[in-house]
C-alpha cells in the first residue's frame, strides 16, 4: 500500500510541475507538448488512486467507484501518450528553430 501512496504523491508532483511548465512556456509546440505529459501524469494519479481504493475498502460502490477511476486514468494516459508522442518532434523542431533564430 505504501507503495502506491508513493505513486500517487509522485505522479501529482509530476502532473503539477509540467502543468506550470506549460503554463509558463511561450513556444505553442513546447506547450502542447508539455499539456500531454501532465495529462499522463493525472492519468497515473486517477488510476493509481483507483486501485489504492480497491485495496482498501472492499465494498461493491468502491469497486464501481474504483474501476470508473482506473478507466478514466487508463484513458487519460492513452490520450496524453498520444498527444506527448505526436507533439514531441514538432517541440523539438520549434527548439531547434528558436536556437537558430538568436
Amino acid at each position: 500500500m505504501l507503495p502506491l501512496v508513493a505513486v500517487i504523491c509522485v505522479s501529482l508532483a509530476f502532473y503539477l510541475f509540467y502543468k506550470i511548465k506549460s503554463a509558463r512556456t511561450r513556444l505553442p509546440m513546447e506547450k502542447k507538448w508539455l499539456k500531454g505529459k501532465s495529462s499522463i501524469a493525472l492519468g497515473v494519479f486517477v488510476a493509481t488512486y483507483g486501485i489504492n481504493q480497491l485495496i482498501l475498502f472492499q465494498t461493491t460502490t468502491t469497486f464501481i467507484i474504483g474501476a470508473i477511476f482506473i478507466v478514466i486514468g487508463g484513458l487519460s494516459i492513452w490520450g496524453g501518450f498520444k498527444v506527448y508522442k505526436h507533439f514531441l518532434p514538432l517541440a523539438i523542431e520549434e527548439a531547434k528553430h528558436k536556437m537558430t533564430s538568436h
